[in-house]
């Protein structure tokens, strides 16, 4: 045992790493034996050294574990900035309401300065309603005209425009002068202006969460053109909004919605809800389904303003009018979920 113990410390001596401090351990003399507690604590003394230097970590590992940490702070705040840059390109920056490029910040400006036009052709309409009791335009074409006008311009300015396919359908279904419920996809605030643009200079009303009163002069345009708007915390609002849809139906005025009830952050299309296909179902019109393609690829959700043109990226594929009689209100909503779905592109459609 103490030939072994020995061997031990003396092959520990050889290494530059381990330098025994005492040189009792390498001399073999009688006295050895009556130095077994010298020889306990020299091996204790070694095992103290050795766990020390497993236990402790070297400066270039302090440094890496500091660096490893840093990464993963600078991670959550800085990929979102790089996948700015990688869309908006080097002059692009956050802020709290979203992303900006030169870009978007021109689109808002000429937004804005459109914006203020049409602001003031709502409120001269909207006095017009009040001075004559709402007998004149009962339909409410006018805002819808401002608007469109102010979509239009807008689009023509920053080259916006979608391209359009199938649009045929589109004229071919105006000249039968029917009215019908047109639904869309929805992962971009660009998707609005893109389906008026597409249904072309006809009144339209948007069926619409209530929350977008909130939104400056949209919200005006919205309630003075007298869209629908759901409630959907009020079950009581929730059957006016129904009867007041199909009422507009009814009356000759299109409809147009996002079925999705919001803008999908994921890209993909959503689950449906039903109370677009309810109007259409009670009404008797048809559902004519749109697929808008790569809305989000200009404008995601975390950019103020896209930042880039819209042309040559997106478009909006137009699908055949699907009837509502004859189908129930399930039926009605498959068939155009999936027609929607045909006209997407892999990354916008549903995981299966």
């Amino acid at each position: 045992m103490k030939v072994s113990t020995l061997a031990l410390l003396c092959a520990l001596s050889k290494t530059a790493a381990f330098r025994p401090s005492s040189p009792s351990v390498y001399v073999k003399t009688p006295l050895a034996a009556a130095s077994r507690p010298s020889i306990k604590f020299a091996t204790s003394h070694w095992s103290l050294r050795l766990s020390s230097a497993v236990a402790v970590p070297s400066p270039s590992d302090d440094s890496e574990n500091s660096l490893a940490s840093g990464e993963v702070t600078l991670t959550k705040q800085q990929k979102r900035l790089k996948q700015i840059r990688k869309e908006g390109g080097i002059f692009a920056f956050n802020t709290k309401y979203g992303a900006l490029n030169p870009f978007s910040i021109y689109y808002g400006l000429t937004s804005i300065a459109l914006g203020l036009v049409w602001f003031v052709g709502l409120t001269a309409s909207q006095l017009l309603y009040k001075v004559t009791g709402d007998r004149l335009d009962k339909k409410r074409r006018i805002p819808v005209f401002l608007s469109h006008v102010w979509g239009t311009l807008l689009m023509l300015f920053t080259a916006c425009f979608p391209k359009i396919e199938n649009g045929e359908i589109i004229k071919d279904f105006h000249n039968s002068r029917r009215t019908a419920m047109f639904v869309a996809n929805h992962n971009s605030w660009m998707d609005i202006p893109f389906l008026g643009h597409t249904i072309g200079w006809k009144n339209y009303k948007f069926v619409a969460k209530k929350e977008l009163e909130k939104v400056p002069i949209l919200g005006k345009a919205i309630k003075v053109a007298n869209n629908v708007l759901v409630d959907r915390s009020d079950r009581r609002s929730q059957l006016l909004t129904l009867k007041q849809g199909i009422k507009w139906l009814e009356n000759g005025v299109n409809l147009c919605t996002f079925p999705e009830g919001t803008r999908s952050r994921s890209n993909r299309l959503m689950p449906f809800k039903n109370g677009a296909f309810k109007m259409a179902h009670k009404a008797g019109a048809p559902v004519i389904p749109m697929s808008i393609c790569s809305a989000a690829d200009i404008m995601p959700s975390y950019w103020m303003f896209p930042f880039r043109p819209a042309y040559g990226v997106c478009k909006v594929v137009v699908h055949e009018p699907i009837e509502s009689t004859g189908k129930t209100e399930e039926e009605l909503a498959q068939a155009v979920r999936e027609a929607i779905i045909s006209g997407l592109p892999d990354d916008q459609k549903p995981l299966p």
